[in-house]
């Protein structure tokens, strides 16, 4: 069987994730599908993040095996595979594969950004957080850094029932807060090998804490050294999932690179 690699960008707003699931629309889902109309006979999927509900992704990687009758170029591949899903997925590259790649397995370290909106945008509500009240970004890029190395993310995780012994301990590579005055937002980028459930969007909303002035950043540390704080409810406090993108990832063959950002308010 034949193998690609995928790169893909989606608007998760309409899915219940990228994850194929029984009774509910997903991005795999809707990429099957499409990839069932051009072959005929087995298929095998599989995504290089599972990203939530609602989650979006600007360079979302998988692979795609396929059992087919005839050679199939890439181009060709790549244009079908876009006529065939919905406007809100795209395949924006199709490369050949060895036979062995597996987008999960093979890639050693994934990136997302959190897109936290200062003011009110017309255009990208369904790609942001708005906070109306100020937030202290110096506060916040302090905790961010705080993040980098390796911690004990059980603070932080959702149990996760289809990895109920997963270990809570990440090594993050980068972390950092960055402020674009002109469009009004405020990014959150993280960047690591992996990611424990809701990890990312749990982090996020306590970095909105810490710049609301409700969290300290004594207490933030506290928190990824996996010591629970009964004053601290951080799974109630877990960011929409509206502003959370799938930035990229990468594997050991390529070199490193920060991907495109994701779409931004007009201005």
């Amino acid at each position: 069987m034949p193998t690609w690699k995928l790169i893909i960008e989606y608007d998760g707003s309409r899915y219940s994730g990228w994850q194929e699931q029984i009774n509910a629309r997903t991005v795999a889902g809707e990429i099957r599908q499409a990839a069932e109309k051009l072959f005929s006979g087995r298929i095998e999927l599989m995504g290089a993040g599972r990203t939530d509900a609602g989650v979006h992704a600007a360079g979302q990687v998988a692979h795609l095996r396929a059992e087919t009758r005839r050679p199939v170029a890439t181009q060709e591949l790549m244009r079908r595979l876009n006529e065939e899903t919905p406007f809100d997925i795209a395949v924006l590259e199709v490369h050949e594969a060895p036979p062995g790649f597996h987008a999960r397995h093979d890639a050693v370290a994934r990136s997302y950004v959190y897109q936290f909106a200062t003011r009110k945008t017309a255009f990208s509500k369904k790609y942001v957080w708005w906070i109306k009240d100020k937030l202290n970004i110096a506060r916040m890029a302090e905790a961010a850094k705080l993040i980098e190395g390796r911690h004990d993310f059980t603070c932080f995780r959702a149990e996760d029932p289809t990895k109920p012994d997963d270990s809570p301990i990440v090594v993050v590579e980068s972390c950092e807060i960055e402020e674009q005055p002109d469009t009004g937002m405020i990014l959150f980028r993280i960047r690591a090998s992996h990611f424990v459930w809701r990890m990312v969007r749990r982090l996020a909303g306590v970095i909105a804490k810490v710049g609301l002035g409700e969290v300290t950043v004594a207490q933030f540390a506290k928190l990824l050294d996996g010591k629970p704080d009964a004053h601290l409810d951080v799974a109630a406090w877990t960011a929409p999932s509206s502003g959370l993108f799938l930035e990229g990832v990468t594997y050991r063959s390529e070199t490193r690179r920060r991907p495109p950002p994701p779409r931004r308010a007009a201005h």
